[in-house]
């Protein structure tokens, strides 16, 4: 069973940036990948998807500032957030994207709060 572990949990004030990081415990290469976050009483919410071919896709609320990567040599995923908002408080999860999904890894704490 792949295992996914984030990493990169930050306290930062609006306006400004952080990455986070997810290794993977098994290969990325062959497979997309996306982020995830889940806000406090909502439901999960997929932020980012990187295709194995290298197109990123975003939703409206994070086009324009957040960014996701790959380096399949680490197996690892990351995510750079820039021009961070009070609404993108949120536990962040990375996982593949696709029919076969790993279990959910402990995910990433991003609070963002003057």
């Amino acid at each position: 069973q792949v295992q996914l572990v984030e990493s990169g949990e930050g306290l930062v004030q609006p306006g400004g940036s952080l990455t986070l990081s997810c290794e993977s415990s098994g290969s990325i290469s062959e497979t997309a990948m996306g982020w995830y976050r889940r806000a406090p009483e909502k439901q999960i919410e997929l932020i980012a998807v990187l295709t194995s071919g290298g197109k990123a896709t975003y939703p409206e609320s994070v086009a324009g500032r957040f960014t996701i990567s790959r380096d399949n040599s680490k197996n690892a995923v990351y995510l750079q957030m820039n021009n961070l908002k009070p609404e993108d408080t949120a536990v962040y999860y990375c996982n593949f994207y696709s029919n076969y999904r790993p279990d959910w890894g402990q995910g990433t704490q991003v609070i963002v709060s003057s």
